[in-house]
């Protein structure tokens, strides 16, 4: 496998595991509620998250650095509903 293929699995990887979570963000969002979310989760998910994203800067790895991008986005977004609708 070329270098190429191997950065389109990681690509394909990024986006997929990325874009999980905005069903969560737009269910979240129209229904004004996030009880059923676990604070804990998300705040340890949310600083993991951002620990891969560094990660990813410091070894320069572009699909790395966009999908924990992408992540720690609507993951935030996730925790920030989380924080202000309980």
């Amino acid at each position: 496998m070329v270098l190429e293929d191997v950065e389109i699995i990681g690509f394909v990887a990024a986006v997929l595991t990325s874009i999980s979570f905005l069903p969560q963000v737009i269910k979240t969002w129209k229904s004004r509620s996030a009880k059923d979310l676990s604070l804990v989760m998300f705040v340890i998910f949310f600083i993991g998250v951002l620990l891969w994203l560094i990660y990813g800067i410091i070894i320069k790895d572009t699909p790395l650095i966009a999908a924990n991008t992408v992540t720690l986005t609507l993951s935030g977004i996730i925790l920030y509903f989380k924080l202000r609708y309980g």
